[in-house]
């Protein structure tokens, strides 16, 4: 983990790891720069393969596994759909022909075909609206909304379908929502069927903790939850209030934010504890990581503020850690490859490859035989043990399922605090 090389780095440079005579901190940090790209290729490409072939190696089928729990929980499969003609939620225009709608308020329809909404009246070429006593009337072009199973349904319960621009020109919107009010903490999404904008928008993302979750019917709400929307605006403004606050979305980077969260990672890294005849502390390395676990925790969580768009923030990483091997590679790399035998390198590649093996075998033992978890949940606990989205990624295309991403979140967090201190006290260990 690249992280882990900062911390292991740290250890080194603060004088708590005592090395060997004749060898220079310089020397040290350019051999675990060294051992990273060593071990990189089976520590990646081994974890895929393993996560993805665990359940058949253990003579289970994770893809029926999937299906079950997208059943009984109400997970959509969101993985390698792409751009489908299928819509869940639809709106449509019909003339009213039918006599039995005439003179019927909207508020009476409504209270008599719950699955439907009326989300606009034309008369005349002109927009009425669709306020609940708003009269129905013949030839009235009426703009229907719901699922797209109901709106097949009854296809004459108002009349022929039209094309009409004054009833479907309505404004639409797409948002963020922080959900921030405590009565909705613990709500399904299924609860809210029977409001009155449920057929008017369509839940198109979740994320907790600044994760992506792969939300069903009956997932429950937690509070600082970003939930992404689409529908109509009058609906997705009325959903912000009900929830929290409306978080628009914004293709431009906080760069006071990042600035800010530097100089705090720098601040932290500068602090030190007597420990081990030494002074320990995080260093820069290990300050940047917390600082940037505490800055992007409260962006994941407010969204109001430190926007960094995901490529933005991929460049960032990829260059920052290109940088910091590149540095370390040109200031040590010369005088640690003449010392790198053939038979140290083995060695490492040895030695990585059981640290990377071992492990999900494990993970998987304990997760499948006695916590009972679900086997294509626990695939995304495997590939989050490991800190890594690549596996996760595979496994969810592998049993053609979004469910390995409900396990992965939380194995996610714990490891990447773990790995990157556990840095620090390998070498400690290592004397």
């Amino acid at each position: 983990m690249s992280a882990a090389i900062g911390s292991a780095e740290q250890a080194i440079t603060s004088g708590v790891v005592k090395l060997p005579e004749g060898m220079k901190p310089e020397d040290a940090t350019g051999m675990i720069a060294l051992s990273y790209g060593i071990t990189y290729i089976w520590g990646t490409v081994g974890i895929i393969l393993i996560c993805k072939y665990l359940p058949r190696w253990w003579g289970i089928d994770a893809k029926a596994a999937a299906k079950k729990y997208e059943k009984d929980f109400g997970v959509k499969d969101l993985e390698g759909g792409g751009l489908t003609g299928y819509r869940q939620f639809g709106l449509r225009a019909y003339r009213l022909e039918n006599t039995a709608q005439v003179g019927m308020s909207i508020a009476k329809f409504r209270s008599i075909h719950p699955e439907y909404r009326i989300v606009n009246v034309a008369r005349g070429g002109e927009p009425q609206g669709a306020d609940p006593d708003l009269v129905l009337q013949k030839g009235d072009v009426v703009a229907l909304g719901g699922s797209t199973e109901h709106l097949t349904d009854k296809m004459g319960l108002i009349g022929p379908e039209v094309a009409d621009t004054a009833a479907l020109g309505i404004p639409m919107d797409q948002a963020d929502i922080l959900v921030t009010n405590k009565e909705m903490v613990g709500r399904t999404f299924e609860s809210f069927r029977d409001t009155a904008i449920a057929g008017q928008l369509q839940v198109t993302k979740v994320e907790r903790g600044g994760v992506p979750l792969a939300a069903g019917l009956k997932t429950e709400l937690q509070r600082m939850d970003i939930v992404s929307v689409v529908g109509l605006k009058s609906a997705v403004n009325e959903l912000g209030e009900m929830w929290g606050r409306i978080a628009r979305t914004n293709t431009s980077t906080d760069l006071l934010t990042l600035a800010v969260g530097m100089i705090l990672g720098f601040l932290i890294g500068r602090i030190e504890f007597p420990a081990f005849g030494a002074k320990i502390g995080l260093g820069n390395a290990g300050g940047l990581l917390l600082s940037g676990v505490i800055v992007s925790s409260i962006v994941s969580r407010l969204r109001f503020f430190g926007n960094t768009p995901n490529a933005a923030r991929n460049v960032l990483e990829d260059l920052g850690l290109v940088v910091f091997v590149s540095i370390v590679g040109i200031n040590a790399g010369a005088g640690l490859l003449a010392q790198l035998t053939g038979a140290v390198a083995l060695k490492i590649f040895i030695a990585g490859f059981i640290a990377c093996t071992i492990p999900p075998f494990i993970v998987w033992a304990i997760g499948f035989h006695i916590f009972k978890i679900n086997p294509a949940v626990l695939m995304g606990g495997v590939a989050g043990a490991r800190s890594h989205s690549g596996p996760c990624r595979e496994a969810a295309v592998e049993i053609q399922s979004t469910v390995p991403w409900i396990g992965f979140p939380v194995a996610y967090a714990v490891s990447g605090i773990l790995l990157t201190v556990f840095g620090y006290f390998a070498m400690i260990l290592a004397q």
